[in-house]
Order: C-alpha cells, then sequence, then structure tokens
C-alpha cells in the first residue's frame, strides 16, 4: 500500500516534488542486489541533512518506519523494505553534491549519497582515494552503516578504521541531528559516539555526512597469482609474505578452483594465466605497493615481488608450489569477476563469514569434506580476504536440483554452515555486509542476552522509532501504530 495522500502531500511540501516516490517508479527502491524483493509505502529523497530531519520527524509523529537506502548494493537484505508495504524508504540517492577537501589533514568532508566512484574520481588528481577497495559502487553513507572492508583491509583497514566524525539524524519526533564532524584523528575527550552508527545498519540514526581519512594513491603495484603447495600451506605462505615485504603487502585473496572456474566460464575474455588452463586447487591474489613514483636507484617493485618469492620458494616448509607474476588489471579483472561468474551458475547461497586466520582453510576444508554427504550436489564456490581473516564462503545449487523443491533447504544449510562457524569455530556471521533481516535470526541466535539488553537501550536513546530492518533486542521501545 502506499501512504495515504495527506501524509504524500505533507511529505511532498517538505522535500519537494521529486523528493517523494509513490506508486509508479518505487521498483528500483524495493528490489536488492541479491534475492529481495519488497514494498514500500513510498520513497523519499532528500537533497540536505536538514531535509532528512524533517521527513524523518514527519514519519516518527505519523508513525510512519523508515528504512535507510544508500546505494542499494548489500547482500542481507538490510536496504529493501518488507513485503508488507507499511515502510518508507528514505534513499540518500539525491543526497551527494556536497564534498570539502582538506589537503593538510589529508581528509574530505562528503554527502553520505555520494558513490565511492565519484568520490575516488575527484580525489585522483590530488594523489588520494579513500582505501576501501569494493567489487560494487556503492554510497559512502550505506558504507559507513555497514562498516565495509574490502580487498585491501589487510593494508587499510575498514570504513570505521578511516572514519573521522559524521553527522547523524536520529529517528525522534524532532529529526535531531547530531553532528559529531570532528576532523581530529586524536581525540580521548570521551565516548566515541560516531562509533554507535558505524556497521549497525542504519538503525541507530542516518548517517548523512562524513569525514573521511584519506590515503595517498599506490604509484607503483606489482601483483601475482601464487599456488600454495596446499590448504595448509596457505597460511605460512601469508606469514613469510609479511615477514619479507612488511607494509608493502596491500592484499592477500584466496580464490578457489570452482570460484575461477566460474569467472572464466562467465567472462570468456579473461585470460587464463594457468599451465594448459588446468586451474588449481586453490589461488592467491597477491598484490603489493607503493605511494612514490619510482626513483632513481631503487629497485623496481616486481624485482621485490619476485624476490621475496624466490626466498619462500627455498623454505623447508615449501609452501609455494607456483607463482605467475602478471599485469595488475590482468590479475585483479580475475578477482573482481568472481562474484558474477558465481552468481551465474545456478542459485546462490552466499555467506559473509570471518575466522581467526588460522581457521579459515580448516573451516573451508572442513565444509568441503562434510557438504556432500549433507547436502549433495551444492557446489562451494569459496573465495575471500584471507589476509584479514574474512571469506565470502558461497554456495551454488543448480537450478534444477531438487533440493529447491524442499522448503526447508535453505533455512538448514544456513543453520548448519552458520553454526560450524560461529559454534565450531568462533568465527562471525557477518564480516562486511553487517545484518539485515538475512541475518537477525543468527544475530539473535548467537548475540549474548547482555550484549543484546545494551544495544537496544541505545537504539532506544538514539532513535527510539521504528528505524532500519535490524531488530536490537526485546527491550527496545519503538513508536509503532497505527498512522495518524
Amino acid at each position: 500500500m502506499t501512504l495515504e495522500r495527506l501524509h504524500i502531500d505533507a511529505l511532498t511540501a517538505i522535500l519537494g516534488d521529486k523528493g517523494v516516490v509513490a506508486q509508479a517508479g518505487m521498483e528500483a527502491y524495493e528490489t536488492g542486489a541479491r534475492y529481495d524483493r519488497g514494498r514500500a509505502a513510498a520513497v523519499l529523497r532528500p537533497r540536505t541533512t536538514a531535509e532528512v530531519s524533517a521527513a524523518v520527524a514527519y514519519c516518527v509523529r505519523h508513525a510512519i518506519p523508515l528504512i535507510p537506502q544508500s546505494g542499494n548494493t548489500g547482500l542481507v537484505s538490510g536496504s529493501t523494505p518488507d513485503a508488507s508495504g507499511n515502510e518508507a524508504v528514505l534513499s540518500l540517492d539525491r543526497l551527494s553534491a556536497g564534498m570539502d577537501l582538506d589537503l593538510d589533514n589529508r581528509s574530505v568532508r562528503v554527502d553520505a549519497g555520494m558513490l565511492l566512484s565519484e568520490l575516488n574520481g575527484r580525489l585522483e588528481e590530488h594523489g588520494l582515494f579513500f582505501p576501501i577497495d569494493l567489487g560494487a559502487d556503492p554510497r559512502i553513507g550505506g558504507m559507513v552503516a555497514t562498516n565495509t572492508g574490502g580487498s585491501r583491509f589487510l593494508k587499510y583497514g575498514d570504513v570505521r578504521r578511516n572514519t573521522l566524525g559524521l553527522t547523524v539524524v536520529l529517528a525522534d519526533e524532532q529529526g535531531s541531528v547530531l553532528d559529531l564532524q570532528s576532523h581530529l584523528r586524536k581525540d580521548n575527550t570521551g565516548v566515541d559516539w560516531k562509533q554507535l552508527f558505524i556497521g549497525t545498519s542504519g538503525a541507530f540514526g542516518i548517517v548523512t555526512e562524513c569525514v573521511l581519512n584519506l590515503e595517498p594513491l599506490p604509484r607503483q603495484v606489482a601483483t601475482a597469482l601464487l599456488v600454495p603447495a596446499s590448504g595448509a600451506h596457505v597460511l605460512p605462505l601469508l606469514r613469510a609474505m609479511e615477514e619479507r615485504l612488511g607494509a608493502y603487502l596491500s592484499a592477500f585473496e584466496g580464490m578457489s578452483a570452482n570460484a575461477v572456474k566460474a569467472a572464466f566460464a562467465h567472462v570468456p575474455s579473461l585470460r587464463n594465466p594457468f599451465q594448459g588452463g588446468k586451474v588449481p586447487d586453490y589461488v592467491i591474489l597477491t598484490e603489493i605497493s607503493r605511494t612514490w613514483a619510482p626513483r632513481e636507484g631503487e629497485q623496481p617493485l616486481d624485482a621485490v615481488l619476485e624476490a621475496a618469492l624466490a626466498e619462500i620458494w627455498e623454505l623447508p616448509a615449501a609452501p609455494l608450489a607456483d607463482a605467475l607474476p602478471g599485469p595488475p588489471q590482468e590479475i585483479w579483472a580475475l578477482r573482481h569477476c568472481l562474484s558474477e561468474g558465481v552468481k551465474h551458475l545456478g542459485k546462490l547461497i552466499a555467506f559473509d563469514l570471518s575466522f581467526r586466520r588460522g581457521d579459515i582453510m580448516a573451516f573451508c576444508d572442513r565444509m568441503r569434506a562434510d557438504m556432500p554427504a549433507k547436502f549433495p550436489g551444492v557446489a562451494i564456490c569459496d573465495f575471500g580476504h584471507i589476509g584479514d581473516g574474512g571469506v565470502h564462503f558461497n554456495l551454488v545449487v543448480p537450478k534444477d536440483s531438487h533440493l529447491l523443491q524442499d522448503e526447508t533447504f535453505e533455512s538448514r544449510l544456513r543453520d548448519w554452515v552458520i553454526e560450524t562457524a560461529v559454534g565450531e569455530y568462533d568465527g562471525s556471521f557477518s564480516a562486511e555486509h553487517a545484518i539485515g533481516r538475512r541475518n537477525q535470526a543468527f544475530y539473535d541466535r548467537y548475540t549474548p542476552e547482555k550484549q543484546k539488553h545494551m544495544a537496544a537501550g541505545l537504539k532506544a536513546l538514539t532513535s527510539p522509532a521504528r528505524l532500519g530492518s535490524v531488530r536490537f533486542g526485546s527491550v527496545e521501545k519503538e513508536k509503532t501504530g497505527a498512522r495518524s
């Protein structure tokens, strides 16, 4: 259902004719990046923090639940409405004009609706970038709300590490604006309030402006595909790389054979560099980088990488079976095609898991050993950020599989994978995709009651009204009821 005409008219008066979408034109905002689809009561598109505040205040006073939506690239059903038709989407897609660059501080203040690609495009001429490398092109506010990490977390960290300040609109009757726009990297004067709004899926407040740390663009890059001697040699190989390359090491990405083969099949233009075209059981993409231009007499970065690999090759533990240096654009093209390739194999059931680094391969080996007996026909196509403990544990079911006729199949599969990851390996069910509706049951199941109680209390304190798709515990006091 759509909002009553009196609400549409009132919100249009606040946001302008282009600021409210009702009925026609809502489909893109109702459809997520992966399978999820809901029904919105309306879509609100504010252009400024002041408009966000006014719209939120109106919706809270009239008990209209809100779903904040940034780039809508998330994979856990966190940015789309449910099927009820009662939730309004508040999109940041027009809140994207503001940007103030501080070169001396190496920071930028940016509106939360700006796309990552646009921000980095503007920063490139200054030799800077926001160092979160993703396959998608999200908006900055959504990156903050979900605390994204990316392929170069190993060197630069996640969004949390690179956020200096925020402006946040709270879901209360005033649409209170919380100014947390510090540009300081060091400030120990009390609670670091901005952290409440990073990684909490927009449930505590809507991020409208961000102050971000920037890093110098790499000026030299060298990459290679590494073949470990076995899964048990992956972590010894990583440690050997870290010992020899230190801060130069910017990526250590693991890719299973199934995932790599799916990428080659889906994108025929990708070059297969492996001898005879035979893809190894497991491949590591490694990258090293420098932020300065080549200097006279300095060893080229390609030579630095080759020398380190030559040393590792001679180690008694023999962790390295093969190494294939290659052009960065070509090698990263393979990594960035994995998701699309896997998605085209069949029904995708994806997990975003995190472990102690030493447990990643043990978990994946355990899944490969047990999956055929528990769920025959399910293919494991994993890849991920081995250097920081994250893995995109993707499972693919053929579209004609009888398993898809069983209504309990997916829930049983998800329960088994998450129980093994969290219960047996002390891992996380959400490494960098936040919670969302898809992970709500696991949050409820695995979060200690005291922590849930504290989170619910913070939610009630910051944004007592219905905001976002995540529910933070039973004591959460949300304003609900009929619209008036």
